[in-house]
């Protein structure tokens, strides 16, 4: 009898004690540095708004972007950021600003008009240094420049994606050696919200 009592006994010190334990257990700190934060806080401080845009230099121009161009900071957690870049009637492209760990990284998420992944869909960068509050750069990633090569548009592997952020405005920017594109948006008049891009839900 004492023996199955010392048993039971410790059984219930076992589980007790792994209860206890995991009760202690945390996730390992999502590290990060003042001027990322300041920056990534700065978007999200504006979830759930959209504003209109316009863009102020393109060396390319291309006639798709003669329409109403809007950017909606749409879904922000404490990691990431999702902002639909709505180009008139199409849909199909969504940043997203996430925190790893060892800086920032964006990603271009392109669907298809029936929610599908676009062919040449999740290129973007990862920050390389601390930039600023107001503004940081993504140089592309090796993951882009695989998917650009492939795609026949080696050229784009020299891609860098700039964002600014300031009381006022916000501006995406794209550069490299003989291309630059950027559009600024107005951040003091907020617009109504669109639906939700395609590939994703209200």
């Amino acid at each position: 009898m004492r023996t199955l009592y010392s048993i039971a006994s410790f059984s219930l010190l076992v589980v007790f004690n792994a209860s206890a334990a995991a009760s202690t257990i945390k996730s390992a700190p999502l590290v990060s540095i003042p001027s990322h934060d300041k920056f990534f806080s700065s978007i999200a401080e504006h979830c759930g708004k959209a504003y209109e845009g316009k863009v102020v230099f393109d060396n390319d121009p291309s006639p798709a972007f003669d329409t109403k161009l809007v950017m909606h900071v749409r879904k922000c957690s404490e990691k990431e950021l999702q902002i639909p870049f709505h180009v008139g009637d199409n849909a199909s492209r969504t940043w997203i600003i996430t925190k790893t760990g060892s800086g920032m990284s964006l990603k271009h998420d392109h669907r298809l008009s029936n929610g599908d992944d676009d062919p040449s869909t999740m290129y973007g960068g990862h920050t390389v240094d601390a930039g600023f509050d107001q503004a940081q750069s993504f140089p592309a990633d090796q993951y882009s420049k695989e998917l650009f090569t492939a795609s026949g548009i080696p050229q784009s592997n020299g891609n860098t994606w700039q964002m600014f952020i300031y009381d006022e405005k916000f501006t995406y920017r794209l550069i490299r050696q003989g291309r630059e594109f950027r559009v600024d948006f107005d951040l003091t008049k907020a617009i109504a919200t669109p639906k939700a891009p395609w590939g994703y839900a209200d």
